[in-house]
């Protein structure tokens, strides 16, 4: 059984949201600063399955109509099998009931084609975020 829970910090859900992080972006790909001041004020979106948190991603606004999607984890033993597309839709969905009228991410360049996938458009902005190439991605709702 599958259920989204949205959280905002001192929810004690959030730290099921850290747990995957911890899990895909530190363990698995060796980033090394990946909580930070962002979390204290974003919406955390957590996957459950059977249970268990298996997915998750956070969203923010700096300003009006403007919605970032990011730190959007998936454990390893769930990818290709359309959990990342299914948190995409919601995290689209919640930035719309929040007024958002266009999301901006920003992707690991080996991930850029899931996005692309999911109708997210590629800028010119390409940059290092500790070592890993990153590029700036949008979407219009």
């Amino acid at each position: 059984m599958e259920r989204i829970k949205w959280a905002q910090q001192p929810d004690e859900a959030v730290k099921d949201a850290f747990a995957v992080r911890q899990e895909v972006f530190v363990e698995e790909q060796g980033f090394q600063e990946e909580f930070d001041a962002t979390d204290e004020s974003c919406w955390h979106l957590i996957w459950y399955q059977d249970g268990h948190p298996v997915a998750c991603a956070r969203l923010f606004s700096e300003e009006d109509g403007v919605w970032h999607v990011g730190r959007i984890a998936v454990r390893k033993s769930l990818r290709g099998t359309g959990l990342g597309s299914r948190v995409m839709a919601a995290l689209e969905e919640k930035a719309r009931q929040l007024g958002g009228q266009k999301i901006v991410l920003s992707a690991q360049c080996r991930a850029a084609d899931f996005y692309r996938k999911q109708g997210y458009e590629r800028t010119e902005n390409e940059y290092l975020e500790e070592y890993c190439p990153h590029v700036e991605m949008f979407k219009t709702l």
